[in-house]
């Protein structure tokens, strides 16, 4: 049987965190799936959102420069604008001194208001088959490693994981940050970029299918624990492509997000 870790990251004494095998992505196995490592900083531009009052993440956009391997991890934020009822902040992710990913992200400020009835294209839609009435489905590359696939559970409303479209649902088992409950974005943020993999159409043992980026939208704050991405991919013939999710919790949509993908054979 198999221990596995209580959570994806631990705080350090001196600063920066600890990443834990339960972020081991499935193409190296010294490297992070991108999921965990873009949510620990979306968590770090919620803190510096939230003390100007700023409490929605309306987009972030992660470049993926080089790949995040297990170990020791520092977040770097800085505003690049604070407005009344907006910022634009900039984000680093450093691995041992080293940059690894920069970011970008827009939170604005949320703020009581009644739409009037009957707008076109409202209620926004929900997704096809929700949660509780999906199944239990493993990742290809679940049972070698500890990994991702331990850190999250997906279940699959429509299609099969790496088989194409698909809708699938997923959710936390262990926490993002050791002794925090992750919030909504963050639980986006760890689900978004497995968009690329879940709607997959190459063998991920033949090719990769690797994204440089991750750009996700949201228009309102995500609710619960289930995520669901109703994802997509569609290559080009010159060895890039481009994975599209739709994003939705329990209640509807939420947003959507992008993945520009290098495809290589193995």
């Amino acid at each position: 049987m198999r221990v596995l870790p209580t959570s994806a990251y631990t705080p350090q004494p001196e600063g920066g965190f600890q990443a834990s095998e339960l972020t081991r992505g499935p193409w190296e196995a010294g490297h992070q799936h991108a999921g965990p490592p873009v949510a620990l900083v979306c968590r770090a531009i919620e803190q510096a959102a939230r003390e100007h009052g700023l409490s929605h993440l309306a987009r972030l956009t992660a470049n993926l420069l080089r790949p995040v391997p297990i170990g020791r991890l520092e977040v770097e934020v800085a505003a690049d604008y604070v407005g009344r009822n907006a910022a634009h902040y900039a984000a680093r992710l450093l691995a041992d001194g080293k940059e690894v990913a920069r970011f970008t992200a827009l939170c604005q400020r949320e703020a009581g208001l009644e739409l009037p009835p009957a707008l076109p294209g409202h209620p926004l839609p929900a997704a096809e088959r929700g949660p509780n009435d999906s199944g239990r489905q493993r990742f290809p590359f679940e049972g070698g490693h500890v990994g991702y696939g331990d850190l999250v559970e997906a279940r699959v409303g429509r299609g099969e994981l790496f088989r194409g479209p698909c809708l699938v649902w997923m959710r936390l088992n262990h926490p993002l940050v050791a002794g925090e409950a992750p919030s909504g974005y963050q639980r986006v943020a760890v689900a978004a970029d497995s968009g690329n993999g879940v709607s997959a159409v190459l063998d991920y043992r033949r090719y990769l299918f690797v994204n440089a980026d991750l750009t996700i939208h949201l228009l309102r704050r995500p609710a619960g624990e289930w995520i669901g991405l109703d994802a997509r991919t569609s290559l080009g013939p010159q060895g890039t492509g481009l994975a599209e999710s739709a994003l939705y919790d329990e209640h509807g949509l939420i947003g959507r997000s992008l993945q520009s993908l290098a495809v290589r054979a193995r």
